[in-house]
């Protein structure tokens, strides 16, 4: 069975970061370009699946549906704890 996934990649100064959307777990890629952070990423979900087991795809529900959206000033004076 094929399974789909949602990926976000974001440009940031130091190249681009990809993440899956809907995975159990924590799974990311990195490139220079946008193509090697794709990349990257699928081969991270592919070693993900293959360590932890088609359970961190079949007990998330699919994610329909990603919206970005920007959110007015948030205060970052954020207590240390």
């Amino acid at each position: 069975m094929v399974h789909q996934f949602k990926i976000v990649v974001e440009k940031t100064p130091d190249g681009y970061v990809a993440y899956p959307l809907g995975l159990k777990g924590i799974v990311v890629g990195q490139g220079d370009t946008y193509e090697e952070a794709l990349s990257d990423v699928k081969s991270a979900i592919q070693f993900h699946i293959e360590t932890f087991g088609k359970e961190v795809i079949e007990s998330e529900p699919p994610v329909l549906e990603a919206f970005i959206t920007e959110t007015s000033e948030l205060s970052t004076n954020l207590a240390v704890l």
